[in-house]
């Protein structure tokens, strides 16, 4: 084989924006043919959006996707990649008429040949056996004198399929296109299994993933290159587009342009930059350019703000302190704090005299008085949403949807909930790495001290705090690490040591609170469990998780 000149485009689409993605195919293909690659790869359906669930199977949707990939070819041609081989995911159809999820290679104004995925994921986040027809053979091309092998994402998680029908077919290299959602830790899993394959096939292995939010999940890019020895050689950035652009030389060599190694974040780092990248896209790709939210003088306010300045600009964030009769003085002049740090419109709005408009009228007492006072901050919150055509964000994290912690309708309502997967513990560990990142940067820490050093409070009653309601937090997020992330019932729980009230106390809260958590906004998914998405329980009592075996 002669030299192959490899680019691998992470590239964020949208779902359904066939246009303005074929946009993006054009302009990235365009940078790459300067640079002269011989193949140009995007990730997975980067044409139509992923995942496109049941707008798969609607016919106007698959006539207008293949009608896109068509044109799509000849105006490679006149932005100038027409000599390059472009390999892109894009909406297939079976000869039984059925949605295909494909890889689609395009060269020289022409569709050249198709590859369709084989292994369909039926788990967690992924829906694909119900809606798309499975493809049964190889694909190999033929780029400048090189055979390149096709697989999509799943082909290589899975034994068999195409992996195992490439084993034995002299590649120069196997090409992976992906839409692999980010998950805290996921990303060395993937270089790993990248390497095995590389090894089976004996070839190396070029894996190109998608970028940007869509709806709840975050594709977090982090492309790679691995030699036939699983030796990483490339890597691009995550959470960012990028071209990563290499060398493929005979026999079997590769070697990296410009010494591509993307800096390595930490998990903490890689979350946090999931949910501002969550937020931003999802305001974005739904029409809102700027967001509100609640400022309390909490750290989880706090932390939401600084996501939401990252997100879409401080200039983008309306931040509406609400005290009421029981708000310390602290929580009003950490929540000012806390806009100043940050540069977004602040607002005082004291609800006082609406909660006593309604106590007036209603005499309530205990919780639903409680309560009242988290519903007028809701109001609040729509009406300027309303009036101002702003994102509401809610503030609340895992640990406190987990235990149904929060007011519905209440402190629970908005459009995007940006903790909605990140635990309590985790809350504090983000407010500490984003003050850190300021430091670093020589830029104000965005979030006070005191917010995440405060004993944690609702404030809607004189002097309470969490933990008279809650077990202390760093042991309630390790009792619903077990119980949610590791599906242990109540005897596996025991058995780890759990002290028996702590057990019943959070696995009952988690069951009941199964109502409110159906009804809480969206958020990113950031760990391999999340509320909503892929954990659920029962609304009745009939079946107990703890229970089962």
């Amino acid at each position: 084989m002669t030299t192959l000149r490899v680019a691998l485009a992470q590239t964020n689409s949208t779902v359904g924006d066939l246009d303005g993605n074929a946009a993006t195919v054009l302009r990235v293909a365009s940078a790459a043919a300067a640079e002269g690659a011989d193949l140009i790869a995007f990730g997975e359906m980067v044409l139509t959006g992923y995942p496109i669930e049941d707008l798969a199977v609607r016919g106007s949707f698959q006539r207008a996707a293949a009608a896109r990939l068509s044109a799509l070819a000849g105006e490679l041609v006149s932005a100038g990649a027409g000599d390059a081989v472009v390999v892109l995911g894009a909406l297939g159809t079976a000869a039984d008429g059925r949605p295909t999820n494909t890889a689609a290679v395009l060269h020289q104004g022409k569709i050249v040949t198709r590859y369709t995925k084989h292994h369909l994921p039926n788990y967690g986040v992924f829906d694909e056996f119900r809606i798309f027809a499975s493809g049964n053979d190889p694909v190999v091309v033929d780029v400048a004198g090189s055979r390149v092998g096709l697989a999509i994402c799943e082909d290589i998680w899975q034994d068999g399929g195409t992996v195992e029908q490439l084993t034995d077919d002299s590649l120069d290299l196997l090409l992976v296109i992906n839409g692999s959602p980010y998950e805290r830790g996921k990303a060395p899993l993937r270089v790993r299994l990248g390497a095995q394959r590389a090894r089976e096939v004996g070839a190396p292995v070029a894996y190109v993933n998608l970028i940007g939010g869509q709806d709840d999940l975050v594709f977090d890019g982090g492309s790679f290159v691995v030699d036939v020895d699983g030796e990483l050689l490339a890597s691009g950035p995550t959470f960012a587009e990028h071209l990563l652009v290499l060398d493929v030389d005979a026999p079997g060599q590769t070697v990296v342009r410009d010494a591509a190694f993307a800096r390595r974040s930490d998990d903490t780092e890689q979350m946090y930059d999931a949910v501002v990248l969550g937020l931003r896209d999802y305001a974005l790709k739904n029409g809102f350019g700027s967001v509100i939210l609640g400022l309390s003088g909490g750290i989880d306010s706090a932390l939401v703000a600084a996501i939401a300045a990252d997100a879409v600009g401080a200039e983008n964030v309306v931040g509406v302190s609400m005290p009421s009769v029981y708000s310390s003085s602290h929580s009003k002049s950490d929540a000012q704090d806390s806009a100043e740090r940050i540069g977004l419109d602040y607002r005082v709005q004291e609800i006082a005299p609406m909660v006593d408009a309604f106590q007036g009228a209603l005499g309530l007492s205990g919780t639903a008085e409680e309560n009242l006072q988290a519903r007028m901050r809701a109001v609040i919150l729509m009406a300027l949403s309303n009036t101002e055509g702003h994102l509401v964000l809610a503030t609340g994290n895992k640990s406190e949807l987990a235990v149904g912690y929060s007011t519905i309708y209440g402190d629970a309502v908005g459009g995007y909930a940006p903790l909605k997967d990140v635990s309590k513990t985790r809350v504090w560990e983000l407010s500490r790495f984003r003050n850190a990142r300021a430091l670093d940067r020589g830029e104000v820490e965005p979030i006070p001290e005191n917010s995440i050093t405060k004993p944690p409070s609702a404030e809607l009653r004189p002097g309470q705090r969490d933990d008279q309601s809650l077990p202390d937090y760093e042991l309630l997020d390790n009792v619903l690490d077990a119980y949610v992330e590791n599906a242990l019932g109540r005897d596996d729980l025991l058995a780890s040591g759990f002290d028996e009230d702590v057990v019943e106390t959070v696995v009952r809260l988690v069951d009941r609170a199964e109502w409110k958590r159906r009804q809480y906004p969206i958020g990113p998914k950031v760990t391999a469990m999340a509320f909503g998405r892929d954990r659920r329980l029962p609304i009745t009592n009939a079946f107990r998780e703890s229970d089962a075996d």
